[in-house]
């Protein structure tokens, strides 16, 4: 079923673009958190090579500080037991690497099948190291999920995206949420690169190429072409680790069962405020990634006029 998208906040166009406010924010509430930890939303993030770990874990923890009920986490098995420590929030399941700590993707699917197979939304992505192994991952991850259950695609879980086969990429069609860098929107289009002007251009012919939603820097397109402009965040977010504490926080409104355009907007708009409270506070620069999951909840709040 297509996302319903309230008039008052639905996307403009290239030329104009539907400028994100807490206004258009509060117009556009989330679903209630109720229920058991497993009613409120299931989520599972699948990455994590031996060599960037951390990434999972920047994900993980913030599909939680937006309020997902349960995590789990799929990582390089030399990395598994450290990442259960670091996140005891957290299942976590083992995945085979090779020889330097790159997740291979081999037997991924069976090995994550009990948890992928009811998760209400799962992340593929954050800290792969190998394109191989990435598009044998997803290849394999994606046939365990839900016909309806969101995919979100970030990283190297991403730039694999054009070389899957057809029927992973038809899988993926009308649930599929991507988070590009502006390096890797141009390897989704086959284009050497996209300059700054060229982002929100870019950012919507890759949503209806991949029939996808798709958020680059401060813009987030669906597929039929509507665009939305975020309005708040600085400089500071641009620090290794941000982007997959944005990724994690998409997540965790999509297992809590907000549309696909819905939590990208509310997750960029919600990532960029924290970063912004994490300024007035540290600085312009100089916060780190791992300070701004724990601004989540407090700016969700007051986002949402609680």
């Amino acid at each position: 079923m297509p996302e319903q998208i309230p008039d008052e906040v639905s996307g403009g166009t290239l030329a104009d673009p539907r400028l994100v406010t807490p206004d258009v924010l509060r117009r556009w509430p989330l679903p209630e958190p109720t229920g058991s930890k497993y009613g409120r939303g299931q989520a599972v993030v699948v990455g994590g090579s031996c060599s960037t770990p951390g990434a999972v874990l920047l994900a993980g923890v913030s599909a939680l500080r937006m309020g997902a009920g349960k995590l789990h986490l799929g990582v390089a098995e030399g990395v598994a037991p450290h990442l259960a420590v670091a996140v005891p929030e957290s299942g976590v399941t083992a995945l085979a690497q090779s020889a330097s700590g790159s997740v291979t993707g081999t037997g991924a699917g069976a090995a994550l099948e009990r948890e992928t197979g009811r998760a209400d939304a799962v992340l593929v992505g954050p800290g792969l190291d190998d394109p191989e192994g990435s598009a044998r991952l997803v290849t394999e991850v994606v046939p365990t999920l839900a016909p309806d259950a969101p995919v979100l695609l970030d990283a190297f879980g991403l730039t694999v995206l054009p070389d899957l086969d057809d029927d992973v990429l038809r899988s993926l069609r009308g649930r599929l949420v991507a988070t590009p860098n502006p390096g890797e929107l141009a390897h989704l289009l086959d284009r050497d690169e996209v300059d700054d002007d060229d982002v929100a251009e870019a950012t919507v012919e890759a949503a209806r190429r991949y029939d996808a939603v798709v958020g680059c820097g401060d813009w987030v397109a669906s597929a039929d072409g509507a665009l939305w402009r975020m309005t708040t965040g600085d400089t500071g977010l641009a620090t290794s680790g941000s982007g997959d504490v944005c990724a994690g926080a998409a997540l965790g409104l999509l297992s809590r069962g907000a549309g696909l355009v819905q939590a990208l907007v509310w997750a960029k708009s919600v990532h960029a405020a924290a970063g912004d409270t994490l300024a007035m506070r540290l600085g312009r620069v100089g916060y780190l990634a791992g300070e701004i999951p724990s601004e989540l909840p407090l700016v969700l709040r007051t986002l949402r006029g609680d």
